[in-house]
């Protein structure tokens, strides 16, 4: 499908899943409501921002370290993040508007406060994250699309990986959990060639998860089924 974005300025990208799924309760229509623009970034909507101006990093986290994670989908990882390090702030990019809903009120639970939403397309957010700013990236689980003539949908492609390389600095870490075998080929593959050194010296550095890692719903699902998690971590050149 195609996710062309009202404002004439805005690039024409095609859009691959659902923006949407089974109704919302009650309570999470009004997370959307009473909580969402509060939380937001500003400066990604292409009405508002037009020119891409960049984004205000001091303001928004007062010069603390910045992480970025793309594809949330529940947001119970970014929440734990954000509770464990509270000296970071965290974007989060998520267009399926049922797990921002679910980020809400998780956040609402915990009370944190470090955390801006984007609830759309990572790439809208790398348009105007400034250059070399990024300390640290997630990808977990991602959207397999296990056909071969869709593998040109996941995130591991240029489109993405060469803006994500341009947002982070120097030496940050940009960490990949899956449990689809041929998504550990592609990103073995395509994310050194932009950039990026992976950090495994043995089996154990992809088979066991990060010492501040927290279970999704995701992985819980691929244990259930039977599926075995990667943990692939990336440092950039």
């Amino acid at each position: 499908m195609s996710d062309q974005t009202k404002h004439p300025k805005a690039p024409w990208r095609n859009f691959y899943g659902r923006r949407k799924g089974k109704t919302l309760r009650d309570s999470q229509e009004a997370y959307l409501e009473e909580d969402l623009a509060a939380l937001s970034p500003g400066a990604v909507d292409w009405d508002v921002n037009p020119d891409r101006t960049p984004l205000d990093l001091e303001a928004l986290f007062g010069g603390k370290d910045v992480w970025l994670e793309v594809g949330f989908g529940g947001g119970e990882h970014m929440v734990h993040q954000a509770e464990t390090n509270p000296d970071v702030g965290i974007i989060g990019c998520e267009p399926y508007i049922n797990g921002v809903a679910m980020l809400l009120g998780k956040i609402r639970a915990a009370g944190v406060s470090n955390l801006r939403v984007h609830p759309g397309d990572a790439r809208d957010m790398f348009d105007v994250l400034p250059e070399a700013s990024m300390s640290r990236a997630f990808l977990l689980y991602p959207d397999p699309w296990p056909k071969k003539r869709h593998h040109r949908r996941r995130f591991v492609t240029p489109e993405h990986l060469e803006p994500l390389a341009r947002v982070l600095k120097p030496g940050a870490i940009f960490r990949v959990a899956t449990d689809i075998p041929d998504y550990v080929r592609q990103t073995l593959e395509q994310v050194p060639r932009h950039g990026f050194d992976w950090l495994a010296e043995g089996p154990d550095d992809w088979r066991t998860p990060w010492g501040d890692w927290i279970s999704t719903r995701y992985e819980q699902k691929a244990l259930r089924e039977g599926r075995t998690p990667h943990y692939l971590t990336f440092r950039k050149r």
